[in-house]
């Protein structure tokens, strides 16, 4: 069994789910490394997301993750890393 892969679209479709998107900011340009405070998203909007993710994804998040993760591509690398950690476990 392969082991899943959460994408920069993964991550746009929870985000806007979620906490919707900033008047202004475009979610479909190249923001991997854009701060989430500069694309409108706050803690809040973070924590939300990481639950989203963690629903939908059969992971755990802690707290740390998610406020280290200040950008889409470095929240995207630590959901990649507990996936492939999940995966190990289950194997």
């Amino acid at each position: 069994m392969s082991t899943p892969t959460f994408t920069i679209d993964d991550l746009k479709r929870i985000l806007l789910e979620g906490a919707g998107a900033e008047e202004g900011v475009d979610l479909d340009g190249d923001i991997l490394d854009t701060e989430f405070e500069a694309l409108g998203y706050e803690s809040l909007a973070l924590l939300e997301t990481g639950g989203r993710i963690e629903r939908e994804y059969g992971i755990t998040l802690d707290d740390d993750a998610l406020t280290d993760a200040t950008t889409p591509g470095r929240l995207i690398a630590v959901v990649n890393e507990q996936l492939a950690t999940a995966a190990d476990v289950a194997a």
